[in-house]
């Protein structure tokens, strides 16, 4: 006899949150930061049911009692979504939908909803539509339940559904194959512009941070740009990279995808792209929620995520975002010998962005020099470098070449200089003490 599932409804905007959890009251603020990933999704949160696990139920996560009372929670409510701020096995998942009788979604499966919603480029779909079919892999038995009849060898004992489930096993696999194909190229494509960004010898600073801190509209207020940016979780997916100035020094500027606790892993491991301009960096700027009474914790998963994909030993300033909402906090840079210096600013009303370059100039060693170069008829191809930094200010022909008036970070003399053709250069060497005759401006 088979096993019909039930019908599930089209709509799932009406929520419950279930926020499982060992020992002691759940914490308000885990709860509320999933309410705020359902409502980021466009589901409307009725009730949320707090469910202690001491030992976690292997077919249904939560305990009998705690599941008949979200049952009645839901009949009473008319509620026809339940997430789950908790990774569920696909056992877990069919088993409470079936009691339920509701769709039941998972804090993964919620964010890749979130994902599928935000993304906006080509290559954002296609990480998307990745690690959905990783995450549904394991999945695919639950919509062939009701074809299975019995399992076994014998000739006209196996059921349809084991068949289907093997034919769509096929055709994921090879959407995956396909997929990863298409990511690889436009990987390689980015690789080449990142190349490209190196050889233009320009500093380059990557935005990090808990989603929501206001990485977006930093970006915006640095660079002039219009990047998306809203009051809520995950506004914006796909990396946006910009040159810009701070302090008089050219630099590139990437803005990443904000982090969020527990990253699910398929995430993580699609994102390699975005989370690659943080790998890359010169200098991350961690943008931090001054307003946040968690802006440690926030912090802490930050670094963690940082950490897991390899860019934990990258140099980072912090920046204390929306001042603005703490009453007579004021622009300032903080000096720590134990952390990295911090900038307390407000993208939003624009204050502060000053201290920011001067902060991120000291952190780069972007200090500038001002001199007079003589460059030889054969040193052309360092003249055009000269040029394409916006290094020269003044520019006269001589005997045998050119005199040039020059403003130029020491970082970029620096690597100038260590080119074949950089020997003009090496007279201004980083190291202050040998740098004559030369006029240092901070």
């Amino acid at each position: 006899m088979s096993t019909q599932l039930f019908e599930r409804s089209r709509g799932g905007e009406n929520a419950l949150l279930i926020q499982p959890h060992a020992g002691g009251p759940a914490a308000p603020d885990v709860l509320e930061e999933f309410a705020e990933l359902a409502r980021s999704a466009g589901a409307r949160v009725v009730a949320s049911v707090p469910a202690r696990i001491d030992k976690p139920n292997p077919s249904i996560l939560i305990g009998t009692g705690k599941l008949d009372e979200v049952k009645a929670i839901c009949e009473a409510s008319g509620i026809d979504l339940v997430l789950v701020n908790h990774p569920l096995s696909p056992l877990q998942e069919r088993n409470l939908e079936k009691a339920l009788e509701r769709r039941v979604v998972d804090r993964t499966g919620l964010i890749l909803d979130i994902f599928a919603q935000r993304a906006r480029s080509h290559e954002g779909k296609l990480q998307v539509e990745l690690a959905q079919l990783r995450h549904m892999a394991t999945r695919l038995v639950r919509g062939w339940t009701h074809l299975e009849r019995q399992r076994g060898g014998s000739i006209g004992l196996r059921g349809p559904g084991e068949t289907q489930l093997e034919t769509d096993r096929r055709l994921l696999q090879k959407r995956v194959e396909v997929l990863q194909k298409r990511l690889e190229k436009v990987e390689v494509q980015h690789s080449q512009m990142r190349r490209a960004r190196v050889r233009s010898e320009l500093p380059r600073l990557a935005l990090v941070g808990y989603t929501n801190a206001g990485k977006s509209t930093l970006f915006n207020a640095l660079t002039g740009a219009d990047a998306y940016a809203a009051d809520q979780l995950f506004a914006t997916l796909d990396p946006t990279v910009r040159k810009t100035e701070l302090a008089g020094v050219r630099v590139v500027l990437a803005d990443t995808v904000g982090f969020v606790r527990d990253l699910p892993h398929e995430l993580v491991a699609a994102f390699r792209s975005t989370l690659g301009e943080a790998r890359e960096a010169d200098l991350l700027l961690h943008v931090v929620d001054a307003d946040d009474p968690l802006r440690d914790d926030r912090m802490a998963q930050v670094d963690a995520v940082l950490h897991d994909i390899g860019a934990g030993d990258i140099p980072q300033l912090l920046v204390f975002n929306k001042i603005d909402r703490i009453e007579g906090a004021q622009p300032r840079i903080d000096q720590r010998e134990d952390q990295p210096a911090a900038v307390w600013l407000s993208a939003r009303d624009r204050l502060g962005l000053g201290l920011l370059g001067e902060a991120v100039a000291a952190r780069l060693g972007l200090r500038r020099i001002v001199a007079e170069v003589s460059l030889p008829g054969s040193a052309a191809r360092l003249r055009a470098r000269l040029h394409a930094l916006g290094a020269v200010r003044a520019e006269t022909h001589a005997e045998d070449g050119w005199c040039l008036q020059i403003d130029l970070a020491v970082a970029d003399a620096a690597r100038l200089a260590a080119l074949p053709e950089g020997a003009p250069l090496r007279a201004l060497s980083p190291d202050e003490d040998s740098m004559l005759p030369v006029e240092l401006s901070t």
